[in-house]
């Protein structure tokens, strides 16, 4: 079930360049970890119930590097918090969406991740986050899934 928004992803040429803005606004990075799955260095900014995410590219072939290439930084998706993203995952495919996943998988922070295509989202790349340690009540969590 889908509790709100987590965080907002902003592509960034670089962190060091993203941040300045937010920091003068007065926020604080809390973080910066690299996916390296999905070559990103990222970047959270906790904002009141949930944060601004900084995505740089760490090499070329990378989405947030072909984002940038076609449309240059700026908004990259909308992230929504669930806590049943196994659940959620088939409700959309039942619904005839298009995912950009075969299933959930680790994201940043060690969340469980899926995406849901521009497509058939109006337009806007929307991912979904179960950041806590079970996919689905009463589902492990192992990475072997």
């Amino acid at each position: 079930m889908i509790k709100g928004i987590e965080h907002v992803g902003i592509a960034v040429r670089s962190i060091a360049e993203g941040r300045l803005f937010y920091e003068a606004l007065g926020f604080e990075i809390s973080g910066i970890e690299e996916v390296s799955e999905e070559g990103v260095r990222v970047a959270m900014i906790p904002c009141g119930e949930s944060r601004i995410e900084l995505l740089e590219s760490m090499r070329a072939d990378s989405p947030i590097a072909r984002f940038i290439t076609r449309r240059g930084p700026g908004l990259h998706h909308l992230c929504l918090s669930t806590d049943g993203i196994g659940a959620d995952d088939q409700r959309l495919r039942d619904a005839g969406l298009r995912l950009l996943r075969p299933e959930p998988s680790r994201g940043a922070g060690g969340c469980w991740v899926q995406f849901v295509h521009p497509a058939s989202a109006g337009g806007v790349l929307v991912e979904l986050a179960q950041c806590d340690d079970a996919q689905d009540e009463g589902e492990s969590s192992d990475d072997s899934r």
